[in-house]
């Protein structure tokens, strides 16, 4: 028998033992409607249109309060002793938030007769067990004790708000079915942190955004630098880099930068050198940004995944970033583009001048890193990891097994 044959008779073999974790599901955002694409990046979108395709049935629940109840729980913020909350963040955290998202979620879980639901985020988990037989499980991207060092906001927090928003998570943590991570960086955080089993937290990944992959020809020598905000200029890097192209471009000219913000952005800027703003932008032409940029440049100083790298390397461009949270799984140690140890104006603009003076080394890196993505981070196989009790690995390790003799 042809061995492509019998590796596929072996895998529908191995994976129709599998089992389910659930038939139906509900997913549920404090952000908003789930069935939104602009909630949290599109996701709770994708996610679940994808479990959809597996066969599961999907309900989806904003869990979160409305803006006008979000200004209601910020005064409970501030009268329980935190001071003013610096963001609508801040406010979801606390534990008034937190009580009314787990009360609303419950009435719509009892509404619609759902015994297993899909948190994103933990801002809406119970932190207690409430004895229904409901099963909550978990897909994260961050988790607050890992992102608290980097964050650029972490000194309008009062200690005892900090103090109140951990213990929050760990009980909250200590209600979870099943944790799914977009990172392994974050996988071994929560075991870690939270003392949770190992064969409770998987690291799943997360799919690509709306920007198709690009296969047409790419031009590297121009220079051509990309940076995407839209939102959080500075907690993004917007700052940082435009330090950094300045010490650059004093050495390679020809170098200009693109960035994709808003008016907040504008106004943080000004009037730049080789520097072109743009907002407000259809997705049409930010694909088409991400096809003729040479590099995305984006040093984050605290996301914890950055779907902007996935959607760059779709398009063939290497990116350039902190060698911290996501990003190092993202380019596989920096195979598919360049890690800088500190946010630091010269150690970013050395690395600037280092990318940007091999045009080929950028080409090659490109279509490796297009390459890892397309196989790695699809919300099909996001959502065939978060269905089955186990993973893809043991099966393609069993078929090689029998394949290859």
């Amino acid at each position: 028998m042809d061995k492509r044959i019998l590796a596929a008779v072996i895998e529908m073999d191995v994976s129709s033992t599998r089992t389910r974790r659930f038939d139906r599901l509900a997913i549920c955002s404090v952000l908003g409607d789930p069935s939104d694409p602009a909630v949290w990046s599109a996701a709770p979108y994708n996610l679940g249109n994808a479990l959809e395709r597996t066969g599961i049935g999907i309900e989806r629940i904003h869990s979160g309060p409305s803006r006008a109840q979000i200004g209601l729980l910020a005064v409970r913020y501030a009268m329980s002793g935190c001071g003013t909350p610096p963001s609508s963040e801040a406010v979801l955290r606390s534990a008034a938030a937190r009580r009314f998202s787990g009360r609303k979620l419950n009435r719509a879980l009892r509404e619609r007769a759902v015994r297993h639901v899909l948190h994103t985020g933990i801002l809406d988990m119970p932190t207690t067990s409430s004895g229904d037989g409901v099963r909550h499980y978990l897909y994260c991207d961050d988790d607050w004790a890992l992102s608290f060092a980097y964050r650029p906001d972490n000194g309008k927090y009062a200690g005892n708000c900090v103090d109140i928003f951990a213990r929050q998570d760990r009980m909250a943590m200590a209600q979870v079915e099943h944790v799914f991570t977009f990172s392994r960086h974050l996988r071994q955080h929560i075991i870690t942190y939270y003392g949770l089993p190992g064969d409770r937290v998987t690291a799943v990944g997360c799919g690509m955004g709306r920007i198709e992959p690009y296969y047409g020809a790419k031009y590297y020598a121009r220079g051509h630098l990309l940076f995407v905000a839209k939102h959080l200029f500075v907690q993004k890097g917007g700052v940082l880099l435009l330090e950094a192209f300045r010490k650059a471009r004093r050495k390679l000219p020809h170098l200009s930068l693109t960035i994709v913000g808003d008016s907040r952005s504008r106004s943080l800027i000004g009037d730049e050198p080789g520097v072109e703003i743009r907002d407000h932008l259809p997705w049409s032409e930010l694909q088409e940004l991400y096809r003729r940029s040479s590099l995305l440049a984006q040093p984050m100083l605290n996301d914890p995944w950055g779907q902007v790298y996935v959607e760059a390397l779709a398009s063939r461009t290497p990116v350039l970033g902190l060698n911290r949270n996501g990003l190092p799984e993202i380019i596989d140690g920096g195979r598919h583009g360049f890690l800088v140890e500190a946010p630091d104006a010269d150690l970013l603009a050395n690395a600037l001048i280092d990318a940007m003076s091999d045009p080929d080394r950028l080409a090659r890196m490109g279509q490796s890193g297009q390459a890892h993505v397309l196989k790695n981070y699809t919300w099909d196989e996001v959502a065939k990891r978060v269905a089955y009790n186990d993973t893809t690995a043991p099966v393609d390790q069993e078929v090689s097994a029998i394949v290859n003799g």
